[in-house]
């Protein structure tokens, strides 16, 4: 992927800017930051997003961050006076102003609905407000009947197409769907700088997204956190919803469930992401990947921490896994009237097979398919990943 803006081109595979086609040294974190920038063109960028993307959510102090952003201005032929590139918006962070554009011989191909760097590049991100303010992001990729997914944690528009765990994932869903995906409230590149993670929340962002830039009716999919998120919104809009697909979901979070065990680990996890969170080769991507995971390959359980410094804070992960192991839907089960399709895997390490069953018995008529598996995120590699794209298409389609 190459990325052009005034007389700069900056390849990120191989690591390397050019400047009117001559090539610039520059140090590795200056190259990170232009790199963040141009794939967020036009967005504000906080101080504390750039520590997280840049520092991995180490302590830098402000002067650290000012000499970084003045390297790279240099580096680009841009100055503190000027800000034709990037600017500077007081108590707020910076924003890339210059136009940019995505190249490279992938650009020049005839695109195929299998093709990751052709979907990334002609996917539109779009936004839109929630009901109490907050920015959303949200985009549409792939053909064929409307499909929805409910945000989750650990997502970003732009960069799922470079995760070895998302972007195998929304090539084979584009292949049979129209897929609106949007970045939860916290998360990717819809604003982080925010307080209100309850469930209610989430689901006006749901609203908000699907008003905006959706079918009528589509099937509506929800996954771990998605799941009450999606079970609430489906009890709501009934006539929005023509198929709902909960997998790896739960009625009661974590923190309300009977189970002391199940609390205990709740709290672990809690204080695990505030200290480990999006630091490579630490134990806490290793307890994740454990959890989330557990038949992941090296290069995708590397990629964890480099996801969840770009899709979100320390901060913000720590209290939307607090939040979201507080839902509770289980009295709304009852209330579901559209056709339901429940997935679960056999060992699943982050919500028990146990929630999928009480979903799939308190909804009527509500089918359940269990899958041979142990990972919460299905990976392409394993027997169960057909299974669960089979199962969608019947239901669906």
């Amino acid at each position: 992927m190459r990325y052009q803006f005034e007389n700069c081109q900056l390849n990120i595979g191989s690591h390397e800017l050019y400047v009117e086609g001559v090539l610039r040294d520059v140090e590795p974190q200056v190259f990170d930051l232009l790199r963040y920038f141009v794939e967020n063109p036009g967005e504000l960028i906080s101080h504390d997003q750039l520590i997280e993307v840049v520092w991995g959510g180490r302590i830098v102090s402000d002067s650290v961050v000012s000499a970084r952003i003045s390297a790279a201005r240099s580096a680009v032929g841009d100055d503190g006076s000027q800000q034709k590139i990037i600017k500077t918006v007081p108590r707020r962070g910076f924003r890339f102003v210059a136009p940019v554009q995505l190249s490279g011989d992938d650009a020049a191909r005839s695109p195929s609905c299998g093709d990751s760097n052709w979907h990334r590049q002609t996917q539109r991100v779009r936004f839109c407000q929630s009901r109490d303010g907050t920015r959303l992001a949200f985009a549409t990729t792939g053909s064929g009947y409307p499909f929805v997914r409910v945000g989750h944690w650990l997502t970003h528009l732009e960069h799922d197409w470079q995760s070895p765990l998302w972007h195998p994932f929304l090539l084979e869903l584009g292949k049979s769907f129209e897929v609106v995906r949007y970045d939860q409230r916290g998360n990717g590149l819809s604003d982080w700088n925010v307080e209100n993670f309850t469930l209610n929340a989430f689901v006006e962002d749901l609203e908000a997204v699907v008003n905006t830039g959706a079918a009528e009716r589509f099937a509506l999919y929800g996954t771990s956190q998605g799941v009450p998120i999606a079970i609430a919104y489906a009890v709501k809009h009934p006539e929005r919803v023509s198929h709902l697909i909960l997998h790896g979901g739960y009625q009661r979070g974590r923190l309300l469930r009977g189970s002391a065990e199940e609390r205990e680990q709740g709290e672990a996890l809690l204080t695990l992401i505030r200290h480990g969170w999006g630091i490579a080769g630490g134990p806490f991507i290793q307890a994740f990947a454990s959890m989330y995971i557990p038949g992941g390959s090296k290069e995708q359980i590397d990629s964890l921490a480099d996801l969840q410094r770009r899709t979100t804070s320390p901060a913000n992960a720590a209290k939307i896994r607090e939040a979201v192991d507080r839902f509770d839907v289980s009295n709304l089960l009852a209330r579901v009237s559209v056709p339901t399709l429940v997935i679960h895997a056999r060992d699943d390490g982050v919500h028990p097979l146990d929630q999928g069953r009480k979903l799939a018995t308190g909804i009527k008529d509500a089918d359940f398919v269990m899958l041979e598996s142990g990972n919460h995120a299905l990976l392409e590699n394993e027997a169960a990943w057909n299974v669960f794209f089979d199962e969608i298409r019947h239901f669906i389609l």
